[in-house]
């Protein structure tokens, strides 16, 4: 029964918070015709209706056949909140304005006058203009940005790399979150650009599924096309070992964690799992270092980078796979002088921010040092990749979908 009682208090609250956003919209339309007024009124309530209905409905609604339906309510209840709150700002410096007007009337110069305590038509346009704005643009970002992949290429040119890897070029994708994916034409075509570049080398840094390896199943095959002549080297992310989910034991969990190291399997990716890989051409060797997650501060810490890294010391140049970027100053730079390239994901630039030329801003910024793009300390590097799919918001708005292609050049 306190259920009960709960949902009608927040039902309660919903319901007077739209209405309160409805009296700008009533002002704008205090022109229009009578049965326009009436449509827009029923439009407005009506999907407010539907929303809060689906919004209330959702863990009755199994998560595995209605996937889809359940990310497009919660997605389109939290937009159209945004939207709402935005807007009822400037409708609260209104009734800020109506409020200052009807106190002032008190004062001994102003009793004479009548004050206008009717609201601005100004500031009630204002708020549906400021309203709508996120509205449309986090729904671009879901009609466009989610599957707008972009290709990225950059440049290392170091003395530690082997003369025999000069010009080697390396693909990297990150954070792909199979559970997300909506579009799976749209996927396969972002899997078309990455082998049109031809790499040499492919490495996948972590996080194939949300929460459960099944997610992954009706993409397997897409992203088993993706082929280079030496080898496609893949880890584990943090959503990768069903942390973020309740399992019937501890057997169950760990079940579906085998399982997803055998779908990396299936698809011809060689998993790593604190372990590494020397590549030999001619004399020289290059190595790659697959660390399970490590992240500073909550995240989790699976990763054991001194068992990855034994085996590898006499190699000349080290690439290493850690999903996490925290990772790098955390234990990379300090303990690790000779690991020469750390890729790594997990921030996706937060799916939101500005990239124009060399300017880039992301929230993402105030949360990790390192969030997207190059970073070098020394002769050592990081490249964060944006992450090929998407988590929580199933768009993305600035901060596209990533490819990132790495020329290894020696100087």
């Amino acid at each position: 029964m306190s259920r009960i009682y709960f949902m009608a208090l927040v039902a309660l609250v919903y319901v007077a918070f739209d209405i309160y956003i409805f009296q700008a919209l009533r002002v704008v339309m205090s022109d229009y015709s009578v049965v326009t007024r009436r449509v827009l009124t029923i439009v407005y309530f009506a999907i407010s209706a539907v929303l809060f209905v689906g919004i209330s409905m959702y863990n009755q609604l199994d998560p595995k056949q209605f996937a889809n339906l359940r990310l497009f309510i919660t997605t389109a209840f939290f937009i159209t909140l945004l939207g709402k709150l935005i807007s009822a700002l400037f409708i609260f410096v209104d009734d800020g304005r109506r409020l200052f007007t009807w106190i002032a009337n008190f004062l001994p110069s102003k009793a004479e006058e009548t004050p206008d305590l009717s609201r601005s038509e100004f500031l009630s346009k204002s708020a549906l203009i400021a309203g709508t704005v996120p509205i449309a643009v986090f729904s671009f970002g879901i009609v466009s940005g989610a599957h707008d992949y972009r290709v990225r290429k950059t440049v290392i040119t170091s003395s530690k790399v082997p003369k025999a890897f000069h010009g080697i070029r390396l693909a990297q994708i990150s954070d792909i979150h199979t559970g997300s994916f909506f579009n799976k034409t749209a996927v396969a075509g972002g899997v078309d650009m990455l082998n049109a570049e031809k790499p040499d080398l492919v490495f996948f840094t972590g996080d194939l599924v949300n929460n459960q390896s099944d997610e992954a199943k009706p993409y397997l095959d897409i992203f088993k096309s993706i082929t280079a002549p030496l080898g496609v080297y893949s880890t584990m992310g943090n959503h990768d070992y069903g942390d973020y989910r309740s399992w019937t034991s501890p057997e169950a969990k760990q079940a579906d964690i085998k399982q997803l190291h055998e779908m990396h399997r299936y698809m011809g990716w060689d998993i790593l799992l604190n372990e590494n890989r020397i590549i030999t051409q001619g004399s020289d060797q290059l190595a790659i270092l697959g660390l399970e997650n490590w992240g500073a501060g909550r995240f989790s810490k699976y990763g054991d980078l001194a068992k990855t890294y034994k085996g590898t010391e006499e190699v000349p140049f080290k690439i290493l796979l850690s999903h996490d970027p925290s990772h790098w100053e955390a234990q990379v730079l300090p303990e690790y002088p000779d690991i020469n390239l750390h890729l790594a994901g997990h921030t996706h630039g937060m799916q939101f921010g500005i990239e124009i030329g060399d300017f880039r801003w992301s929230p993402s910024k105030y949360i990790y040092k390192q969030w997207a793009d190059m970073y070098q300390s020394g002769n050592q590097y990081l490249y964060v990749n944006r992450g090929y799919g998407y988590l929580g918001y199933p768009g993305r708005v600035g901060i596209l979908p990533e490819v990132t292609i790495i020329e290894l050049r020696n100087s």
